[in-house]
């Protein structure tokens, strides 16, 4: 049985030669030596183009800047770093707090301490947990991070009758819908320290500082940053 077979692209030639765009073995090409030319001329007008487009660009300031560094949230400089007035030298006034409080701002969420009397000395600090002084119990609380808020100055007067009684320790002060608070617990007074857990969303900025006023009291006020 004889099987035929045809190439697909057809029959090749019998010979070789310059006609059939083969050359024979050991023939140079004939193609001279300017044949390249026009195509190297190109080449070089395209970079000469794109170098007069980079010098132009330069030279009209037109060169893109490197990435600047993104601003802060509403310029906010504070740190999360622990905050202190208190000073081992000075004990705790006799002032009463009166009052804890709390409100929303477009920037932060703020915790006031009202006193009846002189400002307290202070200290703000994130910690692992919040431990209640003389008992050394852990305050359960909301959030991801956690502030302990000291006050030296007591919750009762100097015959220790309570000043600042909240109707759930717990929820000290409601937070419920804030952006940042998620937790205000008041562990209470310790030797004329009154201490305050702050539960919050992440560790984030803070400021603390205080205010005179209203009439002979004075307020200590902390502000925690909704982002940093």
């Amino acid at each position: 049985m004889s099987i035929n077979f045809r190439a697909p692209w057809g029959r090749l030639p019998k010979h070789s030669g310059p006609e059939n765009g083969i050359l024979p073995r050991g023939t140079m090409s004939q193609t001279p030596p300017n044949a390249a030319q026009p195509q190297r001329r190109r080449i070089m007008a395209k970079v000469g183009a794109l170098l007069a487009a980079l010098a132009l660009t330069a030279g009209l300031g037109l060169v893109v800047p490197g990435t600047a560094s993104a601003a802060p949230f509403c310029g906010i400089t504070w740190g999360s770093l622990a905050k202190s007035t208190a000073t081992p030298a000075l004990g705790p006034s006799q002032d009463p707090i009166t009052n804890i409080r709390s409100g929303r701002h477009a920037c932060f969420d703020r915790l006031v301490v009202d006193v009846s009397g002189e400002v307290p000395r202070y200290t703000v600090r994130y910690v692992r947990a919040v431990t209640q002084d003389g008992s050394g119990f852990t305050l359960p609380l909301r959030g991801r991070a956690f502030i302990d808020v000291t006050a030296m100055a007591p919750a009762h007067d100097q015959n220790y009758n309570p000043t600042y009684t909240p109707t759930n320790r717990n929820e000290a002060v409601n937070v419920a819908g804030f952006q940042t608070f998620r937790q205000v617990a008041f562990a209470g007074t310790y030797e004329s320290v009154t201490q305050i857990g702050l539960g919050v969303r992440a560790r984030l900025p803070f400021r603390v500082f205080t205010l005179a006023g209203p009439g002979s009291g004075s307020r200590l006020v902390i502000d925690i940053a909704h982002r940093w």
